[in-house]
Formats: structure tokens, sequence, C-alpha cells
């Protein structure tokens, strides 16, 4: 399939590795000034944490909106100097496809779901994707 074309917009958020008593655990926390979704949930803008349960799992939480979620993911060969999340847009959409952040050991790749799959094919016919890197500091 032909890669959709992007452009990258960037968006200043707070970024803090977030330290755990255990050294095996990775967390990032970020301000993210939209809605999205990971995986089929739809998501509120707000400030998120986002930690490495395993190599293939990561957990979302922002607990002033009580979202904690499970997402599967897998890695990613892409580095970062800065942390960011990116996100894919389709319209309005947001959709979250990539931690990248080499101080926390946090280079991963989020599958797209059955929900951005779908967005991608209404959005495809009318326009190209946008893919959205929210900075991280």
């Amino acid at each position: 399939m032909k890669r959709i074309a992007s452009i990258a917009l960037f968006a200043l958020v707070s970024f803090v590795t977030v330290g755990f008593a255990s050294a095996q655990q990775r967390a990032v926390k970020a301000d993210v000034p939209f809605d999205f979704t990971v995986g089929n949930k739809l998501v509120p803008a707000g400030t998120y944490t986002i930690s490495a349960v395993s190599d293939n799992v990561i957990e979302i939480q922002n607990r002033d909106a009580h979202v904690a979620m499970l997402s599967r993911t897998s890695p990613d060969d892409k580095q970062s100097r800065t942390g960011k999340l990116v996100f894919t847009r389709y319209g309005d959409q947001y959709f979250l496809s990539e931690i990248l952040c080499a101080s926390a050991d946090m280079n991963m790749a989020v599958p797209a779901s059955k929900a951005e799959k779908r967005a991608h094919d209404q959005q495809a016919s009318l326009q190209n994707a946008t893919q959205v890197f929210v900075a991280l500091k």
C-alpha cells in the first residue's frame, strides 16, 4: 500500500520523565492539547502518563479524566534527540502512533487500530493524512 504523504506539525508540551522505585519501569508524562484515539478508545485532551508495562505493552493514564488503559506496542527503530509523541491525523481525528523518548528508553510504535484504518480509508479519497508531533521537554 502506498504510504500517505505527511507533514509535520509541532506543538510544545510539558514532558517529564517519571522515576519509579523499580529501575526497570519507564514512563513519560505529556500534556496533549487535543482529544485522541488509542486503540478503539477516544480519550480527552489532558495530562497523560505513559508507562512501559513490558516490551510490548504500555499503560496510558490521565488521573483527572479517570482514564487508564493498556495498549500493545512494538519496538520502533526511529530515534529522537528530544522526546515526543507522534500522532497521525485524519481530518479532526488524532491517533497515537509512536512514543519516541531515548531518555526513558521508550521508542515504541502503536499499531493502527480498526478505527484508524477506517479513518484512513475514508480520508484517503479526500486528502492526505497529517502526522502530528507533540514535542516533549
